[in-house]
C-alpha cells in the first residue's frame, strides 16, 4: 500500500536540503522526531482509531427504517407547536445542523427524523407550555453534498439527490484505486452526533447486512485509506 511520509519529505527535501549544514540537518531530523510523536495516536501504536463497523450501528441509523426522511443540512422545515403562534416558524438547517428557536435556543436538526425531532421539541417545552404537541414537516429537501477523500479515482466534493448510496458515491469518485485497503473505507458522521463508520468493500459489493443502501447525509466524509 502507498504511503508517503509527508512530514519526512518536506524535512529531508525543503526545510532541510542536503547543502545545510550539519547543524541545520540535526535540527531538522530534531524537529521530524517532535512532530512524529505529535502525530502518533495515544497508546503510541499506529491504527485506524476509534470506529464503530456498520453492522454494530442501531438498525434505525442503518437506513431511513420505513422510507422515513432524515432532516439534512439546508432543508427547509416548518415547527408548528399547537395553539402557540410565536413558538411556530419556518427555518432552514444552518450548516453546523442547527436552528434557533423560540425559549429553546439552539438545536440540533440534522440527522434527524421529523417525528424524532418534533417529539424532542415537545419535551423541552414542557417547561414552557402545558401539554406541548409539535408537528415538523419538511417543506423544502436539499440535495445531499458529501466528500470523498483518500485512495479513490478522483476526490473531492459530491451532490447528489436522495436517497445519495455510499456505494453511488464510491463509484461517482471513479472506486478504490490500487493503493486503498478495501476494509479501510470509513464515513464520518457529523450530525447529530460525531461517528466514524467502518465498511469493507467486500460487504458494499454483496450488500452484506444492507451495506449497498447504506443512506449519506449532507455533512458526511468519506475517507478511503
Amino acid at each position: 500500500m502507498r504511503r508517503v511520509d509527508t512530514a519526512s519529505y518536506y524535512a529531508a527535501n525543503v526545510m532541510w536540503p542536503k547543502s545545510s549544514s550539519s547543524n541545520f540537518r540535526t535540527l531538522g531530523r530534531a524537529w521530524l522526531l517532535s512532530a512524529s510523536l505529535l502525530l502518533l495516536p495515544l497508546g503510541g501504536c499506529a491504527g485506524p482509531g476509534q470506529y464503530v463497523w456498520y453492522s454494530e450501528l442501531p438498525t434505525s441509523e442503518r437506513g431511513t427504517a420505513g422510507g422515513d426522511y432524515v432532516i439534512g443540512v439546508g432543508d427547509a422545515i416548518s415547527i408548528r407547536v399547537y395553539e402557540q403562534e410565536g413558538l411556530s416558524g419556518d427555518v432552514r438547517i444552518r450548516s453546523d445542523g442547527k436552528v434557533a428557536l423560540p425559549l429553546l435556543g439552539e438545536v440540533v436538526a440534522a440527522g434527524k427524523r421529523p417525528l424524532e425531532l418534533s417529539q424532542e421539541i415537545e419535551t423541552r417545552l414542557k417547561q414552557f407550555v402545558v401539554t406541548p404537541r409539535v408537528t415538523v414537516n419538511v417543506n423544502e429537501a436539499h440535495p445531499i453534498t458529501v466528500t470523498v477523500v483518500g485512495e479513490v479515482g478522483t476526490v473531492g466534493t459530491l451532490t447528489m439527490d436522495p436517497p445519495a448510496r455510499l456505494v453511488d458515491a464510491l463509484a461517482k469518485s471513479g472506486g478504490l484505486n490500487d493503493y486503498a485497503d478495501s476494509s479501510r473505507i470509513f464515513v464520518l458522521r457529523q450530525f447529530p452526533d460525531f461517528k466514524r463508520i467502518r465498511f469493507k468493500w467486500e460487504q458494499l459489493v454483496r450488500n452484506e447486512g444492507g451495506t449497498a443502501t447504506f443512506p449519506l447525509r449532507s455533512g458526511d466524509v468519506i475517507v478511503v485509506d
